[in-house]
């Protein structure tokens, strides 16, 4: 049973919006990768306002993700990419269709 998600929410320079929704485009086979992510969505907000939501089973599948490719990555190009640090908030899922 899904139960636990994590929000993230990505505020894109300026100038780099279309680096930013090509890098979560990309991210997708990694996510396909990680057996305890079960859903991944990449969202765009706004004009410079990304986000990413996961959800997952357990606790170790979301730890797994947190340490996993896309964290790594995402963490690597923020610098380049991002105007603040990504947020990152940690969810219990409520209800799920």
């Amino acid at each position: 049973m899904v139960k636990l998600g994590i929000l993230a929410r990505l505020e894109a320079k300026p100038g780099k919006e279309q680096d930013v929704a090509d890098f979560l485009k990309g991210a997708l086979p990694l996510a396909m990768e990680e057996a305890g992510t079960i859903n991944w969505f990449a969202l765009q907000i706004g004009p410079s306002t990304f986000g990413i939501f996961d959800t997952f089973e357990t606790q170790e599948g979301r730890e797994a993700h947190l340490g996993g490719e896309i964290a790594k990555a995402l963490m690597a190009n923020a610098p380049d990419l991002l105007a603040v640090d990504p947020v990152l908030e940690m969810v219990d899922l409520l209800a799920v269709k």
